[in-house]
């Protein structure tokens, strides 16, 4: 729940005509900023639309009145209200006088992520200007220090955190405040944090250069917690961006050999993450309630970079102190991404249980309790008066896909004339690689559905993808008896292996399990059974004994 704190503080400071309006305005509870132009009308910022509060136009005399009982303005010219959260920046001529305010309502925020912050890993925030980054990572500070006892160092530059004046606002709890004298001076401050004060969270507002995201990575380093925020929509933003792409490990070119570029299925110059991530959890907040969460960075980016799915999670805030999780996994090659709708991206999740904000038992008993299995009569009907889709192959043989159509009954026919398709089905390396086959399907309105690799699993999973099924309908018995046909005996040794300890250890008994030691190709065949059953596994070990665990939700 986000409270202003002390509006009548920022108000008292405004000049009268400007102060008025807003103390009997019907929305001042979600006022957002007051914006004083010399020469213009005053203006008030609420979500969604903004709104002018007098005809009268801002003079040096209305800008002095505020000036004077504000705090000093600091070298990022922005100053303070002592003992609150509110936040005004000037903006300059060129002789250096102030011809323009901003005037920023501060709050505070109850209610966070508090199971993210239990694992003890570092958290990155993401987002544009204005969305609650800071107001975040507010409530984070109070959470780990005062909840979780831990000792918290915040680095405050513009005293935007923790409030201006020397005693930090109460809303950062027992978590200490050292402030920066000049922003250039940001990164040193942080490792002067690390050296002199023995922290074991470090909490930094907005990192925006060279110098501080490599100061950020020193700290992962040497043991500390970070918590962080930077400007960018997506986590996709920081990997087009050199000045901050270290706080993800860094990306650079590799070129492969023959036999490893064939075996992955790649061009031999790929982009791969260089080192390990300073965050390990990674959150984009895209709306004030609305955060999607990238619970494993590395994983994120590294699929990100060699074109496959990952998972993410979005929760959205009521104020009323109830949150919702949904989940999803997103492809780099789809819409999403740096040029991303944000409507469309929201529409890809699938909805699970509201969770109330109680306590972390609780909401772990409500995320373990998710279906895998929705095969409702309704759903069943709908499949049936379905009209069929016509699928045009680019390079991948017709007699695949027929063999799954037929024996999954699939209301699909395959064509040889890309006219007269419905979707492209293609191999995500080859068709990426194809400008011409992708102009005609953008011209004639023609969906593209792409597989990593071909295989059967891959390739049903896709068609259901089509149909707009859910994939974790899939008949297990009809892929088992599929794969057989295939004659590839070592594939359903490995699907029976998963699906036996899934079924008869992982989801009844709640244990990790790890499977025999198999090949690069098996693995992936044993991940995409696993990424049905909705679990999580990891490689462990070192070729050619390596193998995967399992773990229950």
């Amino acid at each position: 729940m986000l409270i202003a704190d002390d509006l009548d503080k920022l108000l008292e400071s405004l000049p009268p005509f400007v102060r008025r309006p807003l103390e009997t305005h019907p929305q001042k509870d979600d006022l957002i900023e007051v914006v004083m132009d010399l020469g213009r009308r005053p203006e008030a910022r609420f979500p969604g639309h903004p709104e002018y509060l007098s005809n009268e136009m801002i003079t040096c005399n209305d800008l002095n009145y505020c000036i004077k009982r504000l705090g000093n303005f600091s070298g990022d010219n922005r100053a303070g209200i002592e003992r609150t959260l509110h936040r005004i920046s000037c903006v300059r001529n060129r002789d250096g006088s102030i011809v323009g305010l901003t005037c920023r309502v501060g709050r505070a925020i109850f209610g966070t992520i508090r199971d993210l912050l239990e694992t003890g890993k570092s958290l990155l925030l993401l987002g544009k200007p204005g969305v609650g980054k800071t107001t975040a990572i507010r409530e984070v500070a109070r959470v780990l220090a005062d909840e979780m006892q831990k000792r918290v160092v915040i680095i405050d530059t513009s005293n935007e955190i923790a409030g201006d004046g020397d005693i930090p606002h109460p809303s950062i709890g027992r978590a200490r405040r050292m402030q920066v004298s000049k922003p250039e001076r940001q990164h040193q401050v942080m490792i002067e944090a690390v050296e002199n004060h023995m922290p074991q969270v470090i909490i930094i507002d907005e990192i925006g250069t060279e110098l501080e995201a490599a100061a950020a990575c020193t700290i992962a380093e040497r043991g500390v917690q970070l918590v962080g925020t930077a400007h960018g929509n997506y986590l996709d933003s920081l990997i087009n961006n050199p000045t901050l792409a270290d706080l993800i490990g860094g990306i650079e070119y590799i070129t492969l050999g023959d036999e490893e570029a064939k075996r992955r299925g790649t061009q031999k110059s790929i982009l791969e993450r260089r080192s390990a991530s300073a965050f390990q959890i990674a959150i984009e907040i895209h709306e004030r309630y609305c955060w999607i969460i990238h619970e494993d960075v590395e994983k994120s980016i590294d699929n990100t970079l060699q074109g496959g799915d990952f998972p993410i999670q979005k929760r959205t805030f009521d104020p009323i102190g109830k949150t919702v999780i949904e989940y999803t996994h997103l492809s780099p090659l789809s819409d999403f991404g740096a040029n991303a709708n944000w409507k469309y991206y929201q529409s890809s999740f699938k909805p699970s249980r509201d969770i109330p904000s109680t306590t972390l038992k609780e909401k772990e008993s409500y995320l373990n309790e998710k279906e895998l299995y929705n095969k409702s009569s309704l759903n069943l009907e709908r499949k049936k008066q379905l009209k069929n889709i016509s699928i045009y192959s680019y390079g991948i043989n017709l007699q695949y896909i027929e063999t799954i159509v037929s024996l999954f009954n699939f209301p699909i026919v395959t064509t040889r004339k890309i006219d007269e398709a419905n979707f492209i089905l293609s191999v995500r390396n080859q068709i990426k690689h194809n400008a011409q086959i992708r102009h005609v399907a953008k011209l004639k309105n023609i969906g593209i559905q792409t597989i990593r690799s071909i295989s059967m699993p891959q390739l049903v999973r896709a068609l259901y993808c089509m149909l707009d099924w859910k994939t974790y309908e899939i008949d297990l018995k009809k892929m088992a008896l599929l794969i057989t046909k295939e004659n590839n005996f070592n594939e359903l040794e490995v699907f029976e292996e998963v699906r036996l300890a899934i079924e008869k250890l992982v989801i009844p008994k709640k244990i990790t399990v790890e499977l025999l030691p198999r090949n690069v190709s098996l693995r992936k065949i044993q991940h995409e059974l696993i990424h049905h059953y909705q679990l999580k596994a990891r490689s462990i070990g070192e070729e050619p004994d390596r193998k995967l665990r399992i773990y229950p939700n």
